[in-house]
């Protein structure tokens, strides 16, 4: 289903759009579900790419388009200022969801990719989720490449990463990423205190640069956020190889999370 969720903002109500996918499946219990939220380059490949394979395992999954309803062509030159503007769009995502029938409230979770993987970060923390006033929160996060060197960093205020929710996080990244350097995620999570750090899991894919699982042709793009925020190129090279085993094991993540919150 192609369906309009509307997102309260600073300037009103606005909305944004979402491709909603339910597994085929005989039972009338309610089903987990998770939210995906693109990267800076749009709706692409990558979202389907995840989506089919959560469907297959019973998981409802429902795909944001970010761009479309600003009037955004996407990218690094079209994209809004920071990702904090868009985080309202994942909790009314949230909100939709809580509010379905045929989805249990009790089991949503969120995957973001690049500028989506930090509003996936941001939705794990307490500071970030209580400003909706409700009691809604992610079952579960996974972020993909999500630049873990904005993260608690003076030098860039407002990307907070601390008093998680309690819900379990998964990162996966890439060791030849234009944005971080291979030790960047590791410190980033050595700097937690344990409780949080604990409910933390990173996986570093050590030959995958950015977007490994972005299945497209190789694209070199320059993104002033790049290299630690000094900006340069980003080079986005696909990795068939990888981006099966980073599926996987976000599928394993989900199944596991929902059957244990069941």
């Amino acid at each position: 289903f192609y369906v309009n969720i509307p997102v309260q903002t600073q300037n009103g109500v606005g909305q944004v759009s979402a491709q909603y996918r339910l597994p085929r499946s005989e039972s009338t219990s309610p089903i987990p579900a998770v939210v995906i939220l693109h990267s800076s380059g749009g709706v692409d490949s990558t979202g389907k790419f995840y989506a089919k394979a959560l469907n297959n395992a019973g998981i409802a999954t429902l795909e944001l388009d970010l761009w479309g309803a600003r009037g955004l062509m996407g990218g690094t030159n079209d994209r809004p200022e920071s990702p904090l503007e868009t985080l309202p769009d994942a909790i009314a995502a949230l909100h939709y969801l809580v509010q379905r029938e045929e989805i249990d409230a009790e089991r949503i979770g969120v995957i973001g990719f690049s500028w989506c993987g930090v509003l996936s970060l941001l939705t794990a923390t307490e500071q970030y989720m209580s400003m909706t006033g409700t009691s809604y929160r992610f079952a579960g996060h996974v972020a993909h490449y999500p630049l873990c060197w904005v993260y608690n960093n003076p030098y860039a205020p407002g990307f907070e990463f601390n008093n998680l929710t309690g819900a379990p996080v998964m990162i996966q990244t890439g060791a030849l990423d234009d944005y971080d350097q291979p030790e960047t995620c590791p410190l980033m999570l050595s700097n937690l205190i344990e409780a949080d750090r604990e409910l933390v899991k990173l996986k570093v894919y050590k030959n995958a640069y950015h977007a490994w699982d972005r299945l497209e042709p190789e694209l070199l793009v320059t993104d002033p956020t790049s290299h630690l925020g000094t900006g340069g190129d980003v080079l986005l090279v696909p990795n068939r190889k990888i981006a099966i085993k980073s599926r996987r094991k976000v599928v394993h993540f989900f199944e596991e999370l929902f059957e244990d919150n069941e």
